[in-house]
């Protein structure tokens, strides 16, 4: 049997427009002689859906696309299609995969096992499925499944989330084959993840797998596609593309023979992150309408590699760089930013804040000398914040917002200021990672994209004279590790300080991180590129008390860093 994988990139709600995506693969799957075509978990509504579940109309037009635009494909061509989409039966709403054939809904696969962690939330909107029966697919008998269901095994997970296992009731029915439909998004360290779960449930079950993801940007999330064969040996056969929509073939038989070829396993590197971004980018802001995309340029790291990603996305002509310096900024500052500009090709304007700044300094102070405190400092931030804002509205842009995660976590940015905008690109992205993502993206270009002294020269704000950002924060070297272990680990300080790191330091990176919350809750979204991202992997309350800091004996007294100082803003 012939089975055509169609690794596609939904828009969320655009259901008309996903169910044309999905007649276009099947038809190129039917031409290139499948038996089978296939589409990941949610295809037809594309994933996550969210509250758009919560509406019967959503639910009706699925419905309706499936018995008027699908079905009769099946009967047209001969041929079967297996598409992940939602399913209602009463009152209860099931995450499906439902096969169609010859016209017919042949049967209906539902999803048990319903994530409700990190960034899912299925149990909101699903019901658990009870009902696992295989499906023949000519002779062979196939186990059907969704995303979640194959992650729960008990000899490769010490502690399995679940009391239910669908693998082990599928296959003690006697299925050989595995067919599972993803919506599985990216972070670091997914594909590892991935190339040791498959292939040990390829040997233990002696069974071939089809693993088919979706890939695109969804919101924050980014799904990487790198869908995966493997044979009853556990051996890879094929890896899908990352981050690319692709159309691929199995046939079944060369799932029960031995690998013509021993693939390598897929590894993390600095160029998926940058392809993740890339696609993140391009997905958010065509699937929102927009087509070209504007953000300050400041000379500095962050803003470079920003304004590099959305050129590899949009292409130059979309890109538009703002150059807004202030009294304080540096005229290395200004080169830099406009060699960059030139360098990439981009457009870009220079508009000097030194007027308005004055005229707020005068309104404020009522014409008395400037106090110079960080009010004024931030004042500077949200006038480029209403700069940027302004030319977004009355040109059409999509406003990036160029902040790290290093900086949002520890509240070293500024409300309505550089926060301003429709997407932060690297706001899961720590200080030291961009560093290493500027010297590989002017390594891929063969040249100097970014310019050399905006990698080497300390990192600044330039709010205030000779200003550094180790005026404030710790170094990079030292501040990126305690914030992995602290929001990525969830380690308390008394761990962290156990590990090695000096107890000021750790008391005054938390208390940071732990006192600006409501700044991150009105940040841009972001995309997701570690396993723990700020709103879309970590839900904090914004008044809430530090307790759990320092677990039940183990108090270092007195803090420097009390929890009755006021945040700034």
């Amino acid at each position: 049997m012939r089975i055509a994988l169609a690794q596609i990139n939904p828009t969320i709600g655009a259901l008309s427009e996903n169910t044309e995506r999905i007649r276009e693969y099947y038809h190129r799957g039917v031409k290139g002689g499948a038996n089978l075509v296939v589409f990941a978990e949610l295809s037809l509504s594309g994933y996550p859906p969210k509250d758009l579940l919560l509406y019967q109309s959503f639910i009706d037009r699925e419905k309706e696309l499936i018995k008027r635009e699908l079905l009769p494909l099946t009967t047209e061509n001969g041929r079967a299609l297996l598409i992940g989409t939602s399913h209602k039966q009463g009152s209860k709403l099931y995450n499906a995969a439902i096969l169609l054939d010859r016209g017919k809904i042949k049967s209906i696969h539902m999803k048990t096992l319903l994530p409700n962690y990190d960034v899912f939330d299925e149990e909101r909107y699903f019901t658990r499925a009870t009902d696992h029966h295989i499906e023949m697919l000519d002779d062979l008998p196939a186990a059907i499944t969704i995303c979640e269901d194959i992650w729960n095994d008990r000899d490769f997970f010490p502690e399995p989330i679940y009391n239910t296992d669908p693998l082990e009731i599928l296959y003690a029915q006697g299925a050989r084959l595995l067919i599972n439909l993803s919506a599985s998004p990216y972070h670091l360290g997914k594909h590892k993840q991935r190339e040791e779960m498959l292939p040990f449930l390829a040997k233990k079950y002696n069974t071939g797998i089809i693993y088919l993801n979706q890939v695109g940007g969804n919101d924050g999330l980014i799904f990487d596609g790198s869908s995966l064969v493997y044979n009853n040996r556990g051996e890879l056969l094929y890896r899908a593309a990352a981050f690319k929509e692709e159309l691929f073939y199995v046939d079944t038989d060369n799932l029960f023979l031995p690998a013509a070829e021993l693939l390598s396993p897929g590894r993390d590197a600095v160029d998926t992150i940058r392809q993740a971004l890339q696609l993140g980018i391009r997905d958010y802001v065509l699937k929102n309408g927009f087509t070209k995309v504007t953000l300050g340029l400041s000379g500095g790291i962050d803003s470079a590699v920003v304004a590099a990603l959305a050129v590899e996305a949009l292409g130059s002509e979309n890109v538009l760089g703002l150059m807004m310096p202030s009294p304080y900024s540096s005229e290395h500052s200004i080169e830099d930013a406009t060699e960059l500009a030139k360098n990439l090709g981009i457009k870009y304007r220079l508009i000097k804040i030194e007027e308005p700044f004055n005229t707020f300094l005068n309104l404020l102070n009522e014409k008395k000398e400037p106090i110079r405190d960080l009010a004024e400092e931030n004042l500077q931030a949200r006038i480029r914040g209403n700069i940027v804002m302004h030319i977004s509205n009355r040109e059409g842009y999509l406003v990036l917002a160029t902040g790290n995660k290093s900086e949002l976590a520890v509240g070293y940015c500024t409300l309505y200021g550089d926060m301003a905008g429709g997407l932060a690109v690297i706001a899961d992205l720590p200080k030291l990672m961009v560093y290493e993502l500027a010297d590989h993206l002017n390594q891929i270009h063969g040249q100097t994209i970014i310019p050399k002294r905006t990698i080497i020269k300390p990192p600044s704000a330039e709010l205030r004279p000779g200003q550094k950002d180790e005026d404030s924060l710790p170094p990079y070297h030292i501040l990126d590790p305690i914030l992995h272990f602290y929001i990525e680990e969830h380690l308390s300080a008394a761990d962290i300080i156990e590990r090695g790191y000096e107890k000021e330091t750790v008391e005054q990176v938390v208390w940071m991180v732990d006192r600006t919350e409501f700044k991150r809750q009105q940040a841009a979204p972001g995309l997701r590129i570690t396993a723990r991202a700020f709103r879309t992997g970590r839900y904090m309350p914004i008044a809430r008390g530090y307790d759990y800091r320092y677990p039940a004996g183990r108090e270092p007294g007195e803090h420097k860093t009390s929890s009755k100082e006021t945040p700034t803003q």
